[in-house]
């Protein structure tokens, strides 16, 4: 089923800490075929790191904390299965670095996402740097960073940033209502299928596309001795739904 991971305001010591053991778990099991990235306060998705914590840190206290951001960022990239991102409100620095590290992105319209760090010395240090030109192209990711400007749910949806946008309501969680809607799309479909599908397209894209054909070829065999790949296609000649288990 789904799994929810809840991170807004900024993000501490202690919540990176629980969000690397939540990530850890996931990683290995099997049972989970979406995971959601929410927040339970209204108008806020994640803000990011706390810069009043760090601005007690050494610079050596401050190398080691983004580069275990910079791994917990890859891992939730690395996850393997499906995980949506849903910016309910605002994802600021780390915190639109966490939504690029998701598969998904769904934003309320009034949602605001910004790489804001060199409007405080900084640059992106938690692959906003790498994964934002692989999303919008590069031009736009330069012109986001070098500004520090933040979007709209609106202006995100026309550039590519993110996959949906939706009118807020008035609980303020339009985008999560959305996003749940999507993995409910995803959780009937094959689940060894869909996780190989998302090795196959990320490797590929890492690589030209006569070595992404041979990414694709390795994946595809990992699903042919499936037992979903039987009941898929015993479902469609006696024309009823699949009941995939994920074997």
């Amino acid at each position: 089923g789904n799994v929810f991971v809840d991170q807004s305001g900024p993000m501490l010591h202690a919540e990176f800490n629980l969000m690397y053991e939540v990530v850890q778990k996931l990683k290995h099991d099997n049972s989970v075929r979406a995971v959601l990235f929410k927040s339970e306060v209204k108008g806020i998705f994640c803000a990011g790191a706390d810069l009043k914590e760090r601005a007690q840190m050494s610079n050596t206290e401050v190398g080691h904390f983004v580069s275990r951001l910079r791994t917990l960022m890859s891992n939730i990239a690395a996850l393997p299965m499906p995980t949506i991102a849903a910016v309910d409100g605002y994802a600021l620095g780390g915190g639109l670095e966490l939504a690029l590290a998701c598969d998904i992105r769904i934003a309320a319209n009034s949602a605001k996402m910004g790489l804001i760090e060199t409007t405080r010395g900084l640059l992106p240090g938690a692959g906003g740097s790498q994964r934002l030109p692989r999303v919008v192209g590069l031009g736009m990711a330069k012109e986001l960073i070098f500004t520090g400007r933040q979007i709209d749910g609106e202006q995100a949806f026309s550039i590519g940033l993110v996959n949906h946008v939706v009118p807020q309501n008035d609980m303020g969680d339009a985008a999560y209502r959305k996003a749940l809607d999507l993995a409910k799309e995803i959780l009937p479909q094959a689940p060894i299928a869909v996780r190989m599908a998302k090795e196959s397209m990320n490797k590929g894209m890492q690589v030209d596309i006569t070595s992404g054909m041979a990414i694709e070829h390795m994946c595809y065999t990992r699903v042919i001795p499936t037992k979903d790949r039987l009941e898929g296609m015993a479902a469609f000649i006696e024309k009823r739904l699949p009941r995939f288990t994920g074997e």
